[in-house]
């Protein structure tokens, strides 16, 4: 493993099903979980205003979508189900009992499966039949798994553990374990860089006490970087809970277009930027803070991403706030505040055609 330190902000990102979305695209939704409500907020990426909230859903964990944008897929932690959700009217019409508490889910690219982490000490990966509606099986991981992936190629499901310290990776087309990665720390979100020919390159891992990033190999199954971010943008995170908590950077993702990687930081209070596929630092960029009399400013903890299909713009989620912002990718500046639900965490991006 070779440590890498750079001298200027550094960043990462966080992978989503945006690869395979098209740049051209009618409408966008940001769907946004808020975890401490029982609700989602739906932002309209052309105007950056909330046109929809969806009920009903309380302790929302993670959101996807089927292929055809005519459901909506939510995990339930206060239920222990899978919530499917009527797009258009937002209505729930099926919630379907899950093997334990869910945490973050992966829809396959066909949309014939959705995986959802189970977070209990024997968890895996409950996979969900979607023409059925029902739990298929079980695949068991034998940890407490927190969030799940698809691989931009699709042939994968790649779960982490926070508490275990491990990575599975998970055939799509078996639901059989294929490889396993243990780790020194906590494994946490993670995106993925897809190759020339379409097959997954490189992981991008975030992991419990690492206010940076770790960068794994896929093909040949290692780990190979680690990057920090600059110590001398930090003072965040402390008065927040988040570094006691192990959690100093949460949230991460490749743009759709593969040309950056972009990551969170709750210790510098910002998103950081790099380019790819040689990841060069680009720069960060600054997010909301709040500034009270007597004690020194409280930082948003940014703890998901997510893009529009064209990459030209980012959305943060703002859990202190109560907000999520929208970010200017080629200028790095905030332009537009969204205010949504009680701690907005899991997002995700729905293309309409």
């Amino acid at each position: 493993m070779i440590p890498i330190r750079s001298r200027y902000p550094l960043a990462i990102a966080l992978v989503l099903v945006l690869s395979a979305l098209p740049a051209a695209a009618t409408t966008v939704r940001i769907y946004v979980t808020n975890s401490a409500g029982d609700s989602l907020h739906v932002i309209d990426a052309a105007s950056n205003k909330v046109v929809q909230v969806i009920k009903g859903i309380e302790a929302a964990h993670g959101v996807g979508f089927a292929p055809d944008g005519s459901r909506v897929y939510v995990s339930n932690e206060a239920d222990h189900t899978l919530d499917i959700v009527d797009r258009k009217s937002g209505r729930i019409v099926k919630q379907v009992p899950l093997s334990g508490r869910p945490n973050n889910i992966a829809v396959t690219r066909d949309g014939s499966k959705i995986y959802v982490c189970i977070a209990e000490n024997d968890g895996g990966l409950d996979v969900i039949d979607a023409k059925s509606m029902k739990l298929a099986r079980t695949v068991a991981l034998n940890g407490r798994m927190h969030n799940v992936y698809i691989t931009p190629d699709g042939k994968f499901a790649v779960a982490g553990s926070v508490r275990h310290k491990f990575m599975s990776v998970v055939d799509v087309a078996t639901d059989e374990v294929a490889w396993r990665l243990d780790f020194d720390s906590g494994v946490r979100p993670m995106t993925f860089e897809a190759a020339p020919d379409g097959s997954t390159r490189r992981a991008f891992f975030q992991l419990s006490n690492l206010n940076g990033f770790a960068v794994v190999d896929f093909a040949a199954r290692k780990e190979v970087a680690r990057i920090t971010f600059p110590d001398e943008l930090g003072g965040f995170g402390v008065a927040e809970g988040r570094v006691a908590a192990g959690t100093p950077s949460h949230g991460i993702g490749v743009a759709p277009d593969g040309k950056t990687l972009w990551v969170n930081s709750h210790v510098a209070n910002a998103v950081f930027a790099y380019s790819l596929p040689d990841l060069k630092p680009l720069g960060h960029v600054e997010l909301p803070q709040l500034k009270l009399p007597g004690r020194d400013p409280i930082g948003a903890i940014p703890d998901w991403l997510t893009f529009t299909p064209d990459s030209k713009t980012l959305y943060v989620g703002n859990s202190a706030f109560k907000s999520v912002v929208a970010i200017d990718a080629a200028a790095m500046k905030v332009v537009a505040t969204i205010p949504v639900g009680e701690v907005p965490k899991r997002m995700n991006t729905l293309v309409l055609r």
